[in-house]
Order: structure tokens, then C-alpha cells, then sequence
């Protein structure tokens, strides 16, 4: 059965220092690269329908040293949007807003989660037929890809909050018995 295969970006020097990045187009970093060829391995033998990525550069070019060839560039795909806490980290943040947590409460002048989940559901209701041809890959962002995995399961956008993702992971989402599961999350 198909399947939709998700695949973070390799370490970037924000993601490595923890510091929100969504529209700030880094590069991967020495081990983002070793990390996103490694992933060529992991995906030995698995076809795709569809190669869909983020148009960030750390997304494309993990796709790239990863052996896939993208088919698509979809907006849907881009990290959250971080607004006013691009390039801040979370300890940065709550030192002054002690109580926020992206999950409930968004970014100022950037996504709530819940514009977030509909840009994801936009990109679900894309790809539900290319499985009708075969597995389909997102190469993307932690937490746009994160929200991609609660959504797929019937949660909230906030759902994505309980699904940890690493750099240079695959996740494989698909179904038991017709229904939506995570068949396998932040592998290597």
C-alpha cells in the first residue's frame, strides 16, 4: 500500500543552535550534508509517485543528496512561518513570554497553528490521489512536518507538538486496516 514518506532536512547552523528558521534560506552545514547523503541509504529501493519539497534550499538539497529527484516545489511544504521570532529560540522567547508555546499560541506576525494545519491539510488533499499511483515524498521542515503527521492521524495542528523530529529523519505515514496511522516516526 502506498505510503507518504517524510523526510526532514539534514542540520543547518540554526537548527543545530536551536533557533526558529522558516523563510531565512541557510544551508546545510558539513553534517547536514553527511546526514542528508546518509538518508540515500534509508531510502534505497522505495519508488515514488511524486518527490514534493519545501522551497527552501536545506530541503531541496537534502532531497538532492539524498538521491531524489524532485518533482514539485510546493509552498505548502515551507516551515512555519516564525514571524517576529525568526532566528530566536525558544529560551530566548519565554524570557519574555514565560507561558508561550508555539503549539497554542503561534508567532506574532507570523502562522497560527491553526494556519499551519490548513496550509497541511491543502497539501494532504493534493496527495491523497498521487497514492493512488504510488508512495509520495515530502521533503521538508520539523515542524510543518510534524503538523503533516498529527493531521494525518485526525489530530489538531497542536497534535504536532507530541511528535518530536529530528534532522535528516524519515517518518512513514500510511493505514491499518483503512484508517490513517504513523507506520514508523524520527527514524534513521
Amino acid at each position: 500500500m502506498s505510503e507518504i514518506i517524510l523526510i526532514r532536512h539534514g542540520e543547518t547552523d540554526w537548527s543545530a543552535s536551536r533557533r526558529h528558521t522558516s523563510y531565512t534560506d541557510l544551508e546545510l552545514t558539513p553534517d547536514g550534508e553527511r546526514q542528508a547523503r546518509a538518508l540515500a541509504g534509508v531510502l534505497t529501493g522505495r519508488r515514488f509517485a511524486r518527490v514534493l519539497a519545501s522551497p527552501r534550499r536545506r530541503a531541496r538539497h537534502t532531497a538532492e543528496l539524498a538521491r531524489l529527484t524532485v518533482d514539485e516545489i510546493d509552498e505548502d511544504l515551507a516551515e512555519w512561518n516564525y514571524g517576529a521570532y525568526e532566528g530566536r529560540t525558544t529560551v530566548d522567547i519565554q524570557r519574555e513570554r514565560p507561558d508561550w508555546n508555539i503549539w497554542t499560541d503561534g508567532c506574532p506576525d507570523g502562522e497560527s497553528p491553526a494556519q499551519l494545519g490548513t496550509r497541511v491539510d491543502r497539501l494532504l488533499t493534493r496527495a491523497a490521489p498521487l497514492l493512488e499511483r504510488g508512495s509520495v515524498a515530502f521533503v521538508g521542515h520539523a515542524h510543518t512536518l510534524r503538523v503533516v503527521g498529527a493531521r494525518w492521524i485526525g489530530l489538531p495542528a497542536s497534535g504536532g507538538g507530541k511528535l518530536r523530529l529530528d534532522t535528516a529523519t524519515v517518518s512513514v505515514l500510511g493505514h491499518e486496516h483503512g484508517r490513517p496511522v504513523i507506520l514508523r516516526w524520527n527514524g534513521g
